[in-house]
């Protein structure tokens, strides 16, 4: 586990980026990841992956990030995972948040998989 805060991407303030990270932040996320995967993904442009340290400190992570994008006027498209708590998605379209607990955080390892860079199949 790093002790760096994480650094916040240049944006205008009302971008979504900028407030996803905030708001982890505000309620002491473990470990924020940005992920930039316009390159990987016609459907989203940033994959934001965080852990929390119980179900209910999961839930509040994506409750705030949910809060405060209502704040500026923009709804999520979609949430999921909200009862349990073990893994909540929230869905901005071109940003998508992951809260998750450490355990599956590990399991799917997300950072890893959306890491992968596309191979050229005639170098192959």
């Amino acid at each position: 586990m790093t002790t760096d805060k994480p650094v916040l991407v240049e944006a205008d303030d009302t971008d979504l980026l900028p407030i996803a990270q905030r708001a982890l932040e505000d309620l002491k996320a473990v470990e924020p990841v940005v992920l930039d995967v316009r390159e990987l993904s016609s459907v989203m442009d940033w994959l934001v992956v965080a852990s929390g340290t119980s179900s209910r400190h999961v839930k509040s992570l994506a409750d705030n990030v949910i809060m405060k994008a209502k704040e500026q006027g923009v709804r999520p498209l979609g949430v999921e995972g909200e009862r349990v708590g073990e893994w909540v998605l929230v869905d901005f379209g071109d940003v998508v948040v992951h809260v998750m607990q450490p355990a599956a955080r590990s399991f799917y390892d997300l950072e890893r998989l959306w890491s992968v860079q596309a191979t050229d199949p005639e170098k192959s």
